[in-house]
């Protein structure tokens, strides 16, 4: 199948594209002043798959009683705090409805779908695979993660006494 894609003014390339059902959804969690960013993908949203993303974050990242994370999220049904487990340590903080702009991840994506864009991939398998790379290589740029997500309202990261 034969779609448009962004080009410049008065150009009309076409580029393949293939309608398919398949969903690949990447989950990422970060410290804007630090840089520190965890990476997940899945297959789908719900609000028991969110609650084993949590625990698992929170155990990779070290959450509970000596370490308290405090988790800005959106109000997406699957994030929801009604029948949502939340580990020790986590702490979740709702934005308000229709914010984005105040979620530091929101400012991530554009760099996670770089390498795919106007790009055709033949499986989700490929699609995964390509993502997970660059989430790799996202997570190894603190610097630039910082300097995406560190707004300068942003708290800075306490001095130890």
């Amino acid at each position: 199948m034969i779609r448009r894609v962004w080009a410049p003014v008065g150009e009309r390339p076409t580029a393949l594209g293939h309608h398919r059902f398949d969903w690949l959804y990447v989950t990422a969690f970060v410290a804007p002043a630090s840089g520190e960013t965890f990476w997940y993908l899945a297959n789908g949203v719900s609000k028991p798959l969110f609650a084993a993303l949590l625990a698992l974050f929170a155990k990779e990242a070290g959450a509970g009683k000596d370490r308290i994370i405090l988790l800005l999220i959106d109000n997406a049904g699957w994030h929801t705090s009604e029948g949502l487990s939340v580990p020790e340590g986590i702490e979740i903080i709702y934005l308000p409805p229709y914010t984005p702009e105040l979620q530091p991840a929101e400012t991530l994506w554009v760099h996670v779908d770089e390498p795919i864009v106007n790009t055709y991939l033949q499986t989700i398998e490929e699609l995964d695979s390509v993502i997970a790379q660059q989430c790799r290589k996202l997570s190894a740029d603190q610097d630039l993660i910082k300097s995406q997500t560190c707004f300068k309202w942003w708290p800075q990261k306490p001095a130890p006494n």
